[in-house]
């Protein structure tokens, strides 16, 4: 039974005085027992703060380089975010790879930086509206994934999350149905399956297309989802709450079956 996680992407977004709040929300979240793992995913400056000052929930980046340390101004090795006990870090986020020219390697190679390191890397992988419409979408998808699946052993493969993020469903007012939802992170397991059946078994895929109160029960209790990687409502302490105690409870009704 792989348990169901919710990870919050906050993104560029928080000050100190908003954070308090969050973190404060987000403890009181961890002690309900809630039956769902929790993450959050901090802009770097607020990394102290938060590890400080939450309990219960687990730490993550929203970026990590791929080296070691050197002449690279501006980015976060991974032995920097182990100083402040991160466990998660994304790699391949839509936005890095349209906004800053991430290539299917450089994720690769960062999700193989990170889990070397002892880090769960959340591998985002998703098509454009254009690639849907037309029919690349296996294409693409296979491309991203293939890429990451090729480069890292199979040992640093079971320390990765697979985020499923439609890109034409974030912040555009389209949203994916149930059924596309479905049959994308079925046609991902698959691609896994044929690399590793155990693996396939085991590995979680996460949904991150605009997931929210409203829509998680029904997303949540597809068969091949296991998850959500949550923009915006993470940023509200309530609406994160609610998904997850949708998580609770699909949890217990998939145990159920």
């Amino acid at each position: 039974m792989r348990k169901q996680i919710i990870i919050g992407n906050w993104k560029m977004n928080g000050s100190l005085l908003s954070i308090k709040s969050l973190c404060e929300s987000l403890n009181k979240l961890s002690t309900e027992s809630l039956s769902a793992d929790m993450a959050v995913c901090v802009p770097n400056v607020y990394l102290s703060y938060v590890s400080d000052n939450i309990k219960g929930v687990a730490l993550g980046v929203q970026n990590v380089s791929q080296y070691d340390d050197g002449a690279y101004t501006g980015e976060i090795s991974v032995s920097m975010l182990k100083d402040f006990n991160c466990q998660y870090a994304i790699v391949g986020h839509s936005e890095r790879r349209a906004l800053f020219g991430e290539s299917n390697i450089d994720v690769a190679l960062k999700a193989k930086k990170a889990t070397e390191a002892g880090l769960c890397a959340i591998v985002c992988v998703g098509e454009t509206l254009e690639e849907r419409t037309s029919g690349k979408l296996e294409e693409v998808l296979k491309t991203q994934l293939s890429t990451v699946l090729n480069e890292l052993t199979l040992n640093q493969l079971r320390n990765v999350i697979i985020a499923y993020e439609p890109v034409w469903a974030i912040g555009t007012g389209l949203a994916a149905t149930a059924s596309q939802v479905q049959e994308v992170h079925a046609y991902l397991r698959s691609i896994v399956t044929n690399f590793h059946v155990e693996l396939a078994k085991n590995i979680k895929i996460i949904y991150g297309g605009s997931l929210k109160p409203s829509n998680a029960d029904e997303i949540l209790k597809l068969a091949d989802v296991d998850g959500g990687l949550i923009g915006g409502a993470s940023l509200c302490g309530k609406d994160f709450g609610e998904i997850v105690k949708h998580a609770k409870a699909v949890k217990n009704a998939k145990h159920v079956k």
